[in-house]
Order: C-alpha cells, then sequence, then structure tokens
C-alpha cells in the first residue's frame, strides 16, 4: 500500500510582527469571537465544484459520516486534482475503504488491494502521470506580496492584511495566499502539511501517485512532507470522522483485516451532490483574518496570562463556515 514517509518533526513557533495590546477598556476578544463578527464582506464562497464529498458507512449507530474536502485552486497540483475529478466522476472510490489511521499523523483511504496487481481495482482510463516538479508551482504570482511582507517585517511592522511568518524551519517564508498556506524560497511556492491537509499517497520515486489513494494529517503538521507528496486539498467538515477511527494495529498503521476498515460509499464532486449546503472561508485579504490572525500568535483574552509572540502558520486554520 502506497504511503507516505513515517516520521513526523516538531514545528518551531515562528516569528510574527504583531502589533501592540490595545490599551482600550474594552477586553480583548478570542479569535473566535474576531470570526464569530467578521462582516459578510469578509468572507469569500467555496464553488460546490471544488470540493470533494465522502461518505463513509454510518456508524455502530446508525450515524451518517461525511467528510468534505476543498480542493487547491491552480496553480497547484492540479494534474492530481484532475485525476481527483476524474476518479469522482466514474465513481471509483465507492466500495474502496480507509485502510490506515495511524495514531498522531494521517488517516488513508483507496484500494485495500491496490497493491495485488491481479485483485486491484481498474483505475479509469485517461488519468495523468505527474511528474514530481510538480509538488512546487511558480512563486510568479506572489512574489510581489512576498517581497512587500517581508520588508513590513524588515521595518517590525504588520503586513496589513497578510500576516507572514518568517524563520519557518520548512520555509524561508510562508503566508497565505487565497486563504491557502504556503511557503515559499522566493523562485517556488508550495502548499503545507498542516492539520486536515489532504495528500496523494505515493510509493517510492520516481512514482507520485495517481490521486486514487489519499490521506489526511490528522496530528502534528507533518511540514517535512512539503514538496515531497502531492498536497491536493483540506477537510473543511467531517474532520472528526476520521480522527475518530480506531487506530491500526499494522505496520504504520494498516488495518490487518478487512473487518477493522470503514467501507467508503461514495465520493463525488460536490456539484453533483443534492442539497450540499454553500460553504464560504475568512478571506485572508481581509481586515478580519488579520486581526484573527493577530489574535492567534498573541492572546490577549481573559484566560491568557501573556501573549506568545508567536504562532506557526499550521496554528492559524483558516475558519471556513456553513452558510445555509
Amino acid at each position: 500500500m502506497k504511503h507516505p514517509p513515517l516520521l513526523s518533526a516538531a514545528l518551531l513557533l515562528t516569528c510574527f510582527a504583531a502589533p501592540a495590546p490595545s490599551r482600550a477598556s474594552a477586553p480583548a476578544l478570542a479569535p473566535t469571537e474576531i470570526v464569530a463578527a467578521a462582516p459578510a464582506a469578509d468572507w469569500a464562497a467555496i464553488a460546490p465544484s471544488d470540493l470533494l464529498v465522502m461518505d463513509l458507512a454510518p456508524d455502530a449507530r446508525g450515524t451518517a459520516r461525511r467528510v468534505v474536502i476543498q480542493l487547491l485552486p491552480a496553480p497547484f497540483s492540479q494534474g492530481w486534482i484532475g485525476n481527483i475529478r476524474a476518479l469522482a466522476a466514474a465513481k471509483w472510490w465507492d466500495g474502496t475503504a480507509v485502510n490506515r489511521v495511524q495514531d498522531g499523523y494521517v488517516v488513508q483511504w483507496g484500494d485495500p488491494d491496490g497493491e495485488d496487481k491481479a485483485k486491484a481495482k481498474p483505475l479509469p482510463a485517461g488519468l495523468t502521470k505527474v511528474d514530481a516538479a510538480n509538488y512546487a508551482a511558480s512563486s510568479s504570482q506572489v512574489r510581489p506580496l512576498v517581497a512587500d511582507a517581508i520588508a513590513h517585517e524588515a521595518l517590525g511592522t504588520p503586513h496589513p492584511n497578510t500576516p507572514v511568518y518568517v524563520k519557518d524551519a520548512y520555509a524561508d517564508t510562508t503566508l497565505f495566499w487565497k486563504g491557502w498556506p504556503i511557503g515559499t524560497d522566493g523562485e517556488k511556492m508550495w502548499p503545507l502539511h498542516c492539520y486536515a491537509a489532504v495528500g496523494v499517497g505515493r510509493d517510492y520515486p520516481p512514482d507520485t501517485g495517481s490521486g486514487a489513494e489519499l490521506y489526511t494529517v490528522i496530528g502534528q503538521a507533518p511540514r517535512q512532507l512539503d514538496r515531497n507528496i502531492a498536497v491536493v486539498g483540506r477537510v473543511i467538515e467531517g474532520m472528526e470522522n476520521l480522527s475518530s477511527l480506531p487506530r491500526g494495529t499494522g505496520d504504520i498503521g494498516f488495518y490487518k483485516t478487512a473487518e477493522e476498515r470503514t467501507p467508503i460509499l461514495s465520493i463525488r464532486i460536490g456539484s453533483d451532490v443534492p442539497g450540499l449546503p454553500r460553504y464560504e472561508y475568512l478571506s485572508a485579504e481581509s481586515e478580519s483574518f488579520a486581526r484573527y490572525a493577530d489574535a492567534r500568535a498573541n492572546r490577549r483574552d481573559a484566560f491568557y496570562i501573556r501573549p506568545a509572540g508567536g504562532v506557526d502558520i499550521c496554528n492559524v486554520p483558516v475558519p471556513v463556515r456553513r452558510v445555509q
């Protein structure tokens, strides 16, 4: 069974250029309060066609279990995402299963017999073989933003709308771009393996995976995987239906028997799912997001004694909400 590497690494806290605490008499808001108060104009719609909806078999009490995944926008991972769209259209995942749950690391799903050529479920025709060079994309689209953000950091002032984290253990600069956490070295940019990130399982290089086998991060962000495996999206709803599954007792969390696996009823693109709610994310270009990110780095609400003065970008999850 294809899988991401085993080891996880501790993430270092990164510097966050934060404004001084307000001396106003009003109590400081917690991040959740800032998000709740964000005006409608600060939220951006997620197109149903950019969602992947996975329905698992009901739990032991008969409760339905749905997982909603937002797919990455261009220019990231579009070869794999094209394959994922084709697999969903072909209903290929119907009848497959969650095959691996490794504590503190990943939940992985796909064809349980995928490694056995005699038993493996045939893939749809026309899937793209994607080169490893596509783990990262050209940063020409974000280079001016990065340069501006670094300039603000050098001056000791916060970037007005897009918080930037420089001194990251895994990237020269990390920041939010169109609502997604990315790393960049000024020439390339790449999506990050934060909690709930969805990636493509693969074998040893040069294999890069087709997109038929996917996983999501359920533990501390394994950022050493960045630029080594394709990130294709993030879970925005139903994460508890994956993170709460029984841990596998086999090597690296694979289930030893078919009975342990959680069946997948279907996986579809959101625009093909009747009655799917609409979703929005808090725009990283909004004033509300800047305040939210600062509050994540510098908690000043009543529970906290002192602001931390820093936060890892993966600890600033982009808020997503239902709007119906």
